[in-house]
């Protein structure tokens, strides 16, 4: 085994490391014959010097490796296995939606989420203000889920890539997340322990992503298509506008409900609409269920006006251990925050720009979110009726209606939402929030 120093100073110099050099040094991080220190070091030389094609590829199946993955065979499924890998944002609910709108369709959908980091919500902490929803099943359990409903949203187990579970602690507090190798890796190492056979990664770019530039998020989403398709993932890339929070809710049982809304058609969101059927159609169309994206999003839109979808989510909560019949009663089931008040805008206008950071951690001072991994979250609060760009607001038109523990802290969103909002005399028109595609080789 080379020594991890060896591998740190060659990576420091600007050396390419073969396959054999970056196994050694992630089985040293499994095993912990590799420190924090040293850690730390691999991942600022990767963050400062980059890794090629060949590199990420060899990182990311160490990752695997690290740890078990799911053997899917015994099952017998009758269809692909497929998932969606969203890089965070604000108001972005869609794995709720596409997952049982994708089974419906034929697949199965074995999602493995994770918790809000920063301003951006966490799929898991939604779906955790749903009663009784075990978020952390054991692997059976969730197997068993995936094969029956055709779909399960789950966090991440302990078992699965426990090297990457490792590395990102120390690249949190290292200043080291940014890296594009690392971060790679990170995403793919999850997904190809989860046994998948096609996978569409949805990077955000604007003001409320991790990427905020364009630039960024094509590098990104350029990576993780290359890698995966070269580690035998069949991935597709979708790049999305994240300007403006994506649906009309930001926080947690508020984001279930509008997740319910939508599979039931009583509102769906027109930019959360485009995004979901965006990403459905790319992996309906991946996998073979549909010829085509075309062929893809019409089948998304039957499983959406037959009730299908909606059947499927229902099936899967109750698999879960939450209530039965969720999706009929979710309005009287789903924690609500004892104080809603409007958000107004000091002039009446047409919205022209959001600085939706600012909304996310709007969201994460009520209580929505997490300063710190330690923090509770309440389930209740958050954001609902979110003015979109180009919307028209004003006495009767508010910015948001914020749902809050008190008053007090009710009024202190008002304040952010106030300063986050920019409203002008002329409207602007909304734009596509599905920027580019990106599939195939670096």
């Amino acid at each position: 085994m080379i020594l991890p120093q060896e591998i740190i100073r060659a990576k420091r110099d600007g050396g390419a490391l073969s396959a054999g050099e970056i196994g050694d040094f992630i089985a040293g991080l499994t095993s912990g014959a590799v420190t924090d220190g040293q850690a730390a070091a691999f991942a600022m030389a990767v963050c400062f010097r980059g890794m090629s094609l060949d590199e990420r590829v060899a990182l990311t199946r160490a990752m695997t490796r690290s740890g078990s993955s799911l053997d899917w065979r015994d099952s017998n499924l009758a269809g692909p296995i497929l998932d969606k890998h969203s890089t965070g944002g604000v108001g972005d609910n869609v794995s709720l939606m596409l997952a049982p709108m994708l089974a419906a369709c034929g697949a199965y959908v074995p999602m493995i989420s994770g918790r809000g980091l920063g301003h951006t919500g966490g799929t898991l902490d939604k779906l955790d203000s749903i009663p009784g929803y075990a978020s952390q099943p054991d692997l059976d359990l969730f197997k068993r889920v995936v094969k029956e409903t055709g779909c399960a949203i789950i966090g991440q187990t302990a078992d699965l890539a426990p090297a990457d579970r490792r590395l990102y602690a120390i690249r949190d507090v290292t200043a080291t997340v940014e890296s594009v190798a690392l971060i790679t890796a990170s995403i793919l190492s999850k997904k190809l322990a989860a046994g998948l056979q096609g996978l569409v990664m949805d990077v955000k770019s604007g003001s409320g992503a991790f990427m905020a530039t364009l630039e960024g998020a094509r590098e990104l989403a350029a990576s993780i298509a290359a890698v995966a398709n070269d580690a035998g993932l069949p991935t597709v890339s979708l790049i999305t506008d994240m300007n403006e929070p994506l649906a009309s809710a930001a926080g947690n049982a508020v984001e279930v409900m509008n997740a319910v809304d939508y599979l039931t058609g009583a509102r769906r969101d027109r930019r959360l609409d485009r995004v979901t059927m965006a990403l459905g159609a790319e992996l309906l169309a991946l996998s073979g269920l549909a010829h085509d994206v075309d062929a893809g999003a019409a089948a998304l839109k039957r499983a959406l006006e037959t009730g299908a979808a909606a059947e499927r989510f229902d099936r899967m909560v109750r698999a879960l251990g939450g209530p039965k019949d969720f999706v009929s009663r979710a309005h009287e089931l789903l924690p609500r925050a004892p104080a809603l008040m409007e958000a107004k805008p000091e002039r009446p206008g047409f919205v022209v720009e959001i600085d939706v950071r600012s909304i996310g951690l709007a969201v994460v001072e009520l209580g929505g979110g997490r300063a710190r991994a330690a923090d509770s979250i309440d389930p209740a609060v958050g954001l609902t009726e979110l003015a979109a760009i180009g919307a028209e607001v004003g006495p009767g038109a508010p910015l948001a209606r914020v749902h809050a523990r008190n008053p007090d802290e009710a009024e202190a969103a008002i304040r952010g939402l106030r300063a986050a909002y920019r409203v002008d005399e002329a409207p602007l028109s909304p734009a596509d929030p599905v920027i580019e595609r990106i599939g195939g080789a670096l």
